[in-house]
């Protein structure tokens, strides 16, 4: 936007403000001004006042601010990304995109951010750098504060750190946490450049206008990638000020990657559930501090725990239930609950919970005479143990592992045991697993898109961090391990930045295509996805399953989708044309012959509700495989549901790289479940691209 523009817009942002005696009273008013993602502002002003405004021409709707909240060395690895080779290789890294993270600020002095080897920003870079002197370089080329504007964008939670690495970090070799976790940390697209914006505080709160504020510059400043690792539950999207940002950047060919939330197990929890971003969940990696614990029986169970002391003696020592005199305290080993125990010498099992957290639980058991201890998940916590920084030998083991614990001790006179420290260990076998706290679907929102779309590592990942959290032991060691959506999310964006690299002529729609139906279904054993109780997942928990960088820059047919194509979806779930038109930022005018239901978007997925009615919905695929392919229908229905495709079978070579399908679905049996889901899957010699199916039953 011309200054001359920029001028008039702002002129006439000021004349809904109240008629005041000086231009400076109103401008301290006026919060934000935005000019790209959407035509509006904030301001702060009482109720009064926002209700006088309705009154002035060319007015369109007013809402109080809401307050929105935040939600490696080995990952790149785990995801098949291989230095000089394959995919990573092909993208060049990320080369040339620009990825904005709009988060609480950045670490500019991190090494993570070193501009070594890296080009100029392209030409059509137009941000500013808000810190003093050279802290900005050619991989950190923007950072604006709209947090606390004038100050720069200093990051004092640490959140924005992380993921800012994590996305586009460059690499930094020796890294490590408590002297674990040793080797090269690096971003997923370590040559993409980084746009930082501060729209949260350091409490990690978020207000929207912040949030709107950085999307509306991110724009304008020439990102290709935004990645926000925050939100505030489900919203109508003409509410949801990210939703409504998001629409802005992708009609500017910008990709939106966004938190599911961390409000899970729990279902309908999600946020940015909007079907131009894409939603992302949480898993975890194949990654653990190891931590074993041998019994006198001979079993042993894996655990984990940062303190991996080399002097402790591999000989069984008698073994110990804090719990078996009865009482509730001792068994969760809370302060002052031991003094009664004999625990002297002994390799002492707690439970978790109670009124302390796991490093207390171990100071009692020291402080009581203790040499080690077990800790087992509870029923809750499931099976993904945390590697804690315990005070004495210890183990966290699942909640399946201490109730087999429990039993042995109960089974024998002189029960025994150790831990046997083994420090990192790769290939755990049965990861990626889905985190428990990675919010689940249905949409609240918009039930019709299946949501989540895709999941991808966000436990105990280890990135950047603004200060050593290892008490100085070791000056390199600036880097943390935190768990969320929040991490998964960068992960995406990185990847997202690849694919913009590799193919710069992707729509974000293309991008989000690729992602989701070259996702995959089983985890490095060959075995279905399970949660962290090793129970089965279904795709109102990992959408379309965990992202496949490699496959998903060859996936043989994409789902393409124009900004215009979301105009009939919005008007199909019963928005009014001001609400439509709040979304798309012009006058629309919806009516039914525009009107298309949700099912009907043109999306790599099927979410539908289905009734003694069979009901018809058609895509549009487009080859962005081998000119002359061809593809058949292989069908996986869901439960009670059978699937017709016609056609059946996707020729291409004839020259339109565009080919359209419909489906079919007509329920079968009266099925005694809250829904069923299956797959159709397009198979060629070379690609299967899938789409999950979500039936739920009227």
């Amino acid at each position: 936007m011309v200054s001359a523009e920029r001028e008039e817009l702002d002129s006439w942002y000021q004349s809904f403000l109240p008629a005041v005696t000086t231009s400076s009273s109103n401008q301290q008013r006026l919060v934000h001004s935005y000019h790209n993602v959407v035509t509006g502002f904030a301001a702060k002003l009482t109720e009064k006042e926002a209700k006088a405004m309705e009154m002035k021409e060319g007015f369109v709707s007013a809402h109080p601010q809401k307050v929105f909240h935040v939600k490696t060395t080995h990952t790149p690895n785990f995801l098949g990304l291989q230095q000089n080779l394959g995919f990573w290789n092909h993208s060049n890294y990320g080369k040339g995109v620009i990825i904005g993270v709009l988060d609480t600020g950045i670490t500019p002095s991190h090494p993570s951010f070193s501009d070594e080897g890296m080009p100029p920003p392209p030409a059509k870079w137009k941000g500013k750098c808000e810190f003093n002197g050279t802290l900005c370089n050619n991989k950190l080329i923007g950072a604006r504060n709209f947090d606390s504007a004038g100050k720069p964008p200093v990051d004092d939670n640490g959140h924005g750190t992380h993921t800012a690495s994590t996305a586009a970090g460059s690499r930094v070799q020796g890294a490590s946490f408590y002297d674990q976790l040793n080797g090269t940390a690096v971003g997923i697209a370590s040559s993409a450049h980084l746009a930082i914006y501060q729209v949260c505080s350091g409490f990690g709160s978020c207000e929207e206008s912040n949030i709107l504020a950085g999307m509306d510059t991110a724009v304008e400043d020439g990102a290709d990638v935004l990645s926000l690792s925050l939100g505030a539950g489900s919203l109508p999207f003409y509410e949801d000020s990210i939703a409504i940002g998001a629409f802005g950047a992708i009609q500017k060919g910008i990709f939106v990657s966004c938190a599911a939330g961390n409000e899970g197990p729990f279902k309908e929890s999600l946020s940015n559930e909007a079907p131009w971003i894409l939603t992302v969940g949480a898993s975890t990696v194949d990654r653990s501090i190891r931590a074993t614990v041998l019994l006198g029986n001979k079993a042993s169970y894996d655990g984990q725990s940062f303190f991996q002391p080399t002097n402790f003696s591999s000989t069984l020592l008698p073994l110990i239930y804090a719990g078996a005199n009865g009482s509730d305290t001792a068994a969760f080993c809370d302060p002052g609950s031991l003094k009664d125990v004999d625990v002297k010498g002994k390799v002492v099992l707690c439970e978790s919970g109670g009124f302390s957290e796991s490093v207390d639980k171990g100071q009692e058991v020291k402080d009581a005479g203790g040499a080690a201890m077990i800790i087992m998940n509870d029923e809750l916590s499931g099976n993904i143990t945390t590697a804690d920084f315990h005070v004495l030998p210890a183990s966290d083991v699942t909640y399946a592992d201490g109730l087999s614990i429990k039993a042995y001790i109960n089974s024998t006179s002189s029960p025994m045991a150790t831990v046997l420290f083994k420090g990192t260990v790769f290939g755990v076998p049965y990861a990626p697993q889905l985190a428990d706290f990675s919010s689940r679907g249905p949409s609240l929102e918009s039930p019709g898109i299946l949501k989540p779309d895709i999941i991808g590592p966000g436990v105990d990942i280890l990135a950047a961090w603004p200060y050593a959290v290892d008490n100085n032991r070791n000056t390199k060691s600036t880097f943390n391990m935190i768990s969320g959506t929040s991490m998964a999310t960068p992960h995406l964006s990185g990847i997202a930045a690849l694919l913009k690299s590799s193919h710069p002529d992707w729509s974000p729609a293309a991008i989000k295509s690729a992602i989701m139906t070259t996702a995959n279904l089983t985890n490095l054993g060959g075995t279905p996805i399970t949660d962290d109780s090793f129970g089965p997942v279904d795709v109102f928990a990992i959408g379309s399953g965990h992202v496949n960088p490699t496959k998903a820059d060859d996936p043989g047919l994409v789902y393409d989708i124009q900004p215009d194509d979301y105009i009939p979806y919005l008007c199909g779930l019963g928005y009014n044309n001001t609400e439509v038109g709040i979304i798309v930022q012009r006058p629309v005018t919806c009516s039914n012959s525009s009107s298309i239901p949700e099912a009907q978007l043109n999306y790599p997925s099927f979410s539908i509700k289905l009734g003694s009615s069979p009901q018809t919905y058609t895509r549009t695929v487009t080859n962005v495989g081998p000119f002359k392919s061809s593809y058949i229908a292989e069908i996986i229905a869901p439960q009670g549901v059978d699937v017709k495709v016609t056609p059946n079978a996707i020729p291409f070579g004839g020259g339109d790289p565009k080919a359209a399908y419909s489906v079919t679905f007509t329920r079968t049996a009266n099925v005694n479940l809250p829904f069923s889901q299956g797959y159709l899957n397009w198979v060629s010699a070379d690609h299967v691209v899938r789409n999950p199916i979500a039936v739920t039953f009227e």
